[in-house]
């Protein structure tokens, strides 16, 4: 059945000793808790994308996951479970894996330092391999793995009965007769299975895709195949791209597979639909993946991915809080960290969400975890948002392991000489972390003579993860307010750029705030003000930053919807990153671009300080640019099963949502399609008028059509409409933990043009 041979399926590793020794496997030891711990015997498949464990268990079946599943490889005793199943002399042979979405980490002891650092380095090598492989070597590699899995005899042939299940793995339903005619077509030699040539032309039937075939057909000028002119003509006249003679043969050289075709400078369809598949020609501007904005702005005229109650796993009344929520964040992008700090025994500081059943984990641990995965998807600084309730002891012990743990990247004093008058930009702070937290003084006074320097140890905290909830007793609120809390000096100094202050209106702000001081904002407070003062917003975000939490109601964790704020210029719009849902999809969306760098430019009419541009009202002005935009649905390829039932086929529809300004925000769909879930077709079109195209971002969302209940998730994707590229496009779907569903695409037509 491996009618390409290992060749196709390690991507040129073959012969790599890093792949040999993981096809040869080991024995590793897998801990559970402080008692359970079991060896079992782990090796990479032969298909080189799945790993295949044996227990040692008579009865108990081998189990396998794929690599494809893995977020991370975590050399040492990372992991909750290791810190505390393990002796700290068993540092250097402990390893983690950790999977994306839900799933519970993998914990494991080798034998040897050397043994336990070869896994590491030989599966972090792997999995780098396959995520760089292309979408069409993904679907090959889907459409086989599910070959081999219908093949249920193992004998590289496929039965009538196994081709049907293998249809139904793929996600589509076919007719018997169908299934029958399908399968006659392809069973040349009449012997009731098929195999080799077989089923590769039964898997060429199932490929095929007609849309495709149109488009080509209309440019495929040249003998039936596409010469570079036609291939300019079409990225001309359908791409809207400039292209010239010398992009038509980069893009033959690249993508044609049949040498033949290649030498004679000329794309089949096959090549073509390669080349479509290949990410510098879909939906989203292959520029924009890399860092294409200024990052030489001063940091408060950007937007910057933030996260609240990073530390929980789930909800927070009782879910587990662990450093490897704050390594999901960091490796997600995420700039701006939440630090719930409470005084613990022995003198060491604890993370955990007050007065509730969430776990604790120790403050030195996650600022250990901060440093070692703060800097891996992004080069940007990370802000350290400071929620303190400690004792003014404990609170110097903050200091000392911050300090001592961050060293130099920790930004303790302005950046350049003398008392700054405005942020440092991004670029002047890759690599640094910044405290956000309460400080004795104003930092005008470390700059004034010792006698001048008024200092106030008392600083009341504002509690925010108590002055949540408006219905609490008044009692207790009258509690707190008369609650000071000291505030160590050691940690006070290290406040620079980010000082927590009380908001009392933006007349105040403007009068009596340095740029440094900032607010943190309710939901509901911050939502009104961005309803009811949306330009002052705006103009008080050009120079100072606003950070926004979700309510203290929302005890499962749910979010907001963040795109109000930042139609107000808000920076810190923290989300719960642990929680799935739409609000992180948009999320995701809006930090997808500039090298996901977590910090995106707001448009110039949000860094004005005199602007006049209010995102509710709109009067006249750059930012209106009043824009239709036409999108065609075609059809999509390979969507996973929502129903983990064997005979449950998906019946898809598309939405296509636009958030933005309000004037902007709409949301259409397609008609559902029954029972196909491998190449349904749609063929609908829809038009949208938008007015601030610079703020608003297209989200494309596949859902389960159901008629009794509500409709289930299948896959979206999101991004700003300023990315999108026009013409034919494949879209990339994500689940719903944000991750990339291996095969599956939406195939749309794009169209942006002036309103009239």
């Amino acid at each position: 059945m491996e009618t390409n041979g290992v060749e196709r399926k390690t991507n040129g590793l073959e012969g790599d000793a890093d792949l040999q020794f993981l096809l040869k496997g080991g024995d590793l030891l897998k801990v559970r808790s402080s008692s359970w711990k079991k060896t079992r015997y782990f090796r990479l498949q032969e298909d080189c994308k799945t790993m295949w464990r044996e227990s040692k268990k008579t009865f108990k079946s081998s189990q396998t996951f794929s690599l494809y599943d893995i977020a991370e490889v975590l050399m040492g005793r990372q992991s909750e479970s290791l810190k505390k199943n393990t002796e700290e002399q068993v540092e250097g042979r402990c390893f983690s894996i950790m999977f994306k979405g839900r799933r519970k980490n993998l914990d494991l002891i080798a034998s040897s330092e050397e043994e336990a650092k070869q896994w590491v380095k030989s599966l972090q090598k792997v999995i780098s391999n396959i995520n760089n492989m292309n979408r069409q070597q993904k679907t090959e590699h889907w459409i086989l793995s599910c070959l081999r899995k219908a093949d249920k005899n193992k004998d590289d042939k496929l039965s009538e009965s196994e081709v049907k299940n293998f249809l139904r793995l793929i996600n589509i339903e076919v007719d018997d007769d169908y299934a029958e005619m399908l399968f006659k077509k392809c069973d040349k030699s009449n012997s009731g299975y098929l195999a080799g040539e077989e089923i590769e032309h039964f898997y060429d039937l199932l490929t095929h895709r007609e849309e495709i075939d149109v488009i080509y057909g209309e440019y495929a000028k040249t003998t039936g195949y596409m010469s570079p002119e036609n291939l300019v003509d079409f990225l001309m006249k359908e791409q809207r791209e400039k292209a010239g003679l010398a992009d038509a043969h980069r893009i033959i050289e690249k993508f044609e597979p049949d040498e033949n075709a290649k030498q004679k400078k000329l794309l089949s369809k096959d090549g073509f639909l390669m080349y479509l598949h290949h990410p510098e020609a879909m939906i989203l501007d292959p520029e924009h993946s890399e860092i294409y904005q200024d990052m030489r702005q001063p940091l408060s005229h950007y937007f910057i991915s933030s996260s609240h109650n990073t530390y929980l796993m789930e909800d927070q009344l009782k879910g587990p809080s662990s450093t490897e929520a704050y390594v999901r964040a960091l490796l997600k992008g995420c700039r701006c960290v939440e630090l719930d700090c409470w005084d613990g025994s022995d003198g060491e500081p604890l993370i955990y969400h007050g007065y509730t059943l969430t776990s604790r984990i120790l403050f030195k641990d996650v600022i250990k975890a901060i440093k070692e995965y703060a800097f891996k998807t992004s080069d940007y600084p990370v802000i350290l948002s400071l929620e303190n309730h400690c004792c003014v002891e404990q609170q110097a012990v903050m200091a000392h392991h911050m300090s001592s743990i961050l060293g130099s990247a920790l930004v303790t004093t302005p950046l350049g000489d003398g008392m700054p008058t405005d942020f440092p930009s991004p670029e002047d702070l890759k690599g640094k972390f910044l405290i956000k937290g309460k400080r004795l003084n104003k930092l005008e006074a470390s700059f004034a003579s010792e006698a001048e320097a008024n200092e106030d140890t008392d600083v009341t905290e504002e509690e925010e993860s108590n002055d949540e909830d408006e219905a609490e007793a008044e009692v207790e609120q009258k509690e707190k307010k008369k609650k000071k809390l000291k505030l160590a000096k050691e940690l006070s100094d290290m406040v620079i750029y980010c000082k927590s202050v009380h908001f009392h209106g933006f007349e105040d702000a403007r009068k009596n705030l340095s740029f440094y001081e900032m607010s943190s904002f309710k939901e509901a407070k911050a939502m009104k003000l961005a309803e009811e003062s949306a330009n002052a917003y705006v103009r008080h975000n050009v120079e100072k930053l606003s950070r926004i939490y979700p309510a203290g109601k929302r005890t499962d964790s749910s979010n907001y919807d963040p795109v109000p704020l930042w139609n107000a210029g808000c920076q810190i719009v923290a989300l719960n990153f642990q929680t799935t849902c739409d609000d992180m999809d948009v999320n995701q969306g809006r930090f997808l671009v500039n090298g996901k760098s977590g910090y995106v430019l707001k448009p110039a009419f949000m860094r004005d300080a005199a602007t006049e541009f209010d995102p509710i009202t709109l009067t006249r002005g750059d930012w209106l640019k009043h824009k239709t935009l036409h999108i065609m649905v075609i059809s999509a390829q390979q969507l996973p099963k929502v129903n983990k039932k064997k005979s449950s086929i998906v019946d898809p529809l598309v939405k296509v949502e636009v958030h933005g300004v309000p004037a902007d925000v709409a949301k259409k769909e397609t008609n559902p399609i029954d029972n196909n879930g491998f190449n349904p077709e749609w063929n609908e079109n829809f038009q949208f008028d938008i007015y601030v195209p610079e703020l608003a971002l297209v989200r494309f969302v596949i859902e389960d059509h159901d008629s009794a209940s509500d409709n289930e998730f299948v896959g979206q994707y999101t991004l700003p409409l300023s990315s999108l590229k026009l013409g034919y496009r494949h879209v990339p779907l994500l689940n719903k933990n944000g991750d990339l569903l291996p095969s599956a695409g939406l195939f749309i037509h794009v169209m942006v043009v002036d309103a009239e």
